[in-house]
C-alpha cells in the first residue's frame, strides 16, 4: 500500500459552508481518517491550501484547524506543479473567471454551484476543460443526503409502482438584518452580485430530478421578490434586486409532474428545512434531510370530506419508517471522496460541468418562464 499526496487549492472556504461543510466535515474529515482508498489499495491523502482576499481570516482559520499553507496570491499556488486540484466555493458572481484561470494552469477543478452566473459562461469554463482534459466536477451533495438516499432505495425496489407526482417544499426565514442578524450574505439578494433563489436552488432540484426521476423536459416558474429590502453585514440598507421565493412546476420524461415551493421568506411548518414528497400508484413517501417515511398502497386511509365535524383521522399516522439501511457520511464528504478517486483512479464520476451548465440552463429558463408567464420547453444544451 502506498500513501500519495494530493494537493487541493481551496478557494473561498472563509463562509460558513465553505468552512464547515467543505474544509472541516470533508477534506479535514477525510484527513484525519487517513486518506481516501483507492481501488488497489493506495491511500490518497488531501492536503488544502487555503486562499482568499482576507489574510486576517484565512490565517485564523488555517491556525484553528491545523493547515500548513494559506495564501492571498492566487497567482502563486496556480502556478505550483505540486497542488492538482482547484476547489471554489467563493460567490457565483466569480467563479467562471476563476475555473477559466485553474483550467488554464491544468489543474482539475472542483467547484459549488451553480458553476457560473449564466448558461453562457457555464458552457465557456466546461468547453475549456473538456479542451484542456482536466477532470471536473460540481458539488450536487443532497444526492448523498441520508433522507433522500432512503428515497432513491424505494424507487430503485419499485415501491412506488407509477411514479405520478413529485412535491418539494425548501425554505426558511431569513431575516431582514435590522433587527436581527440576517443568516445568509446580501449578496444573494442582488442579482447583479449573481443573487436570488432562481439561480442558487434550481441548479440543486435539476439535479435531484435528474438523478432521480428522468430528464426535465419544461419547466413553468414564478420568481418572487417578497422582502424589497433588507439590512446587510454593515447595518445598511438595500433594495433587494433578486428574487427571494419561486415556485415552479416542470415537465419529467415519463409523464411525472413535479412541483418546488422555495422561499426565505416562509415560516417552516413541516418535517424539515426539505421535504421532498412522491406519489405513485402502489405508494407514497416523504423525505427529509435525513428521515424518509413512506404510506404503502394497503396503508392508505380512506378520507371522507366533511368540514362540519373534526376529522377521525390522524394523517401523520399509518406512514412508517424508512430504516437506516447503512451508515450514511457527510453528504459533501461523500462527494469529495468520490470525486478524489475520479481524479486518481478515474472512477467514474457524472457530476461534471456539463451536469453544472444544466443546471444553470434550468435556473435560466426559470427566470424567462416568470418573466414571459409560460411552459418553456427545455433544449439539449450546445456542445459546440
Amino acid at each position: 500500500m502506498t500513501e500519495r499526496r494530493l494537493g487541493i487549492i481551496m478557494h473561498g472556504v472563509t463562509g460558513r459552508m465553505g468552512t464547515n461543510q467543505h474544509l472541516v466535515r470533508s477534506i479535514l474529515a477525510i484527513r484525519d481518517a487517513g486518506g481516501v482508498v483507492l481501488g488497489n489499495g493506495d491511500r490518497v491523502m488531501p492536503e488544502p491550501v487555503l486562499v482568499g482576499r482576507s489574510a486576517d481570516k484565512l490565517a485564523a482559520l488555517a491556525a484553528a484547524h491545523g493547515v500548513a499553507r494559506w495564501t492571498t496570491d492566487l497567482g502563486e499556488v496556480l502556478g505550483d506543479a505540486g497542488l492538482s486540484v482547484f476547489f471554489d466555493a467563493g460567490s457565483t458572481q466569480m467563479r467562471s473567471e476563476l475555473l477559466h484561470r485553474a483550467i488554464d494552469a491544468g489543474k482539475h477543478v472542483y467547484c459549488e454551484k451553480p458553476v457560473a452566473a449564466s448558461l453562457d459562461d457555464a458552457l465557456s469554463v466546461w468547453r475549456r476543460a473538456q479542451g484542456a482534459g482536466v477532470k471536473h466536477g460540481v458539488v450536487q451533495d443532497k444526492l448523498w443526503l441520508p433522507g433522500i438516499v432512503k428515497l432513491n432505495g424505494l424507487l430503485d425496489d419499485g415501491f412506488f409502482g407509477r411514479v405520478l407526482s413529485v412535491r418539494g417544499e425548501f425554505g426558511y426565514w431569513v431575516f431582514e438584518g435590522d433587527d436581527r442578524p440576517a443568516q445568509r450574505p446580501s449578496w444573494n439578494y442582488r442579482r447583479e452580485d449573481g443573487g436570488g433563489i432562481v439561480l442558487d436552488m434550481l441548479p440543486h432540484w435539476h439535479y435531484v430530478l435528474e438523478n432521480l426521476f428522468g430528464e426535465i423536459r419544461a419547466v413553468n416558474a414564478l420568481a418572487k421578490t417578497h422582502i424589497p429590502e433588507r439590512w446587510d453585514e454593515a447595518g445598511a440598507r438595500y433594495a433587494v434586486t433578486a428574487d427571494d421565493s419561486v415556485y415552479a412546476t416542470f415537465q419529467i420524461a415519463g409523464d411525472v409532474v413535479a412541483h418546488f415551493n422555495c422561499s426565505w421568506a416562509v415560516r417552516v411548518r413541516r418535517d424539515d428545512l426539505l421535504t421532498i414528497q412522491v406519489d405513485g400508484t402502489h405508494g407514497s413517501a416523504v423525505a427529509g434531510l435525513r428521515e424518509c417515511r413512506k404510506q404503502a398502497r394497503e396503508d392508505t386511509p380512506v378520507p371522507m370530506w366533511n368540514p362540519d365535524v373534526a376529522s377521525e383521522i390522524d394523517y401523520f399516522d399509518d406512514w412508517s419508517a424508512v430504516p437506516d439501511t447503512a451508515e450514511t457520511e457527510n453528504a459533501f464528504k461523500a462527494q469529495w471522496q468520490a470525486y478524489i478517486r475520479h481524479v486518481c483512479e478515474d472512477a467514474p464520476f457524472p457530476w461534471d460541468l456539463e451536469a453544472g451548465a444544466r443546471g444553470v440552463q434550468l435556473a435560466a429558463l426559470g427566470l424567462r418562464s416568470s418573466a414571459e408567464r409560460r411552459w418553456i420547453d427545455i433544449p439539449e444544451l450546445d456542445t459546440n
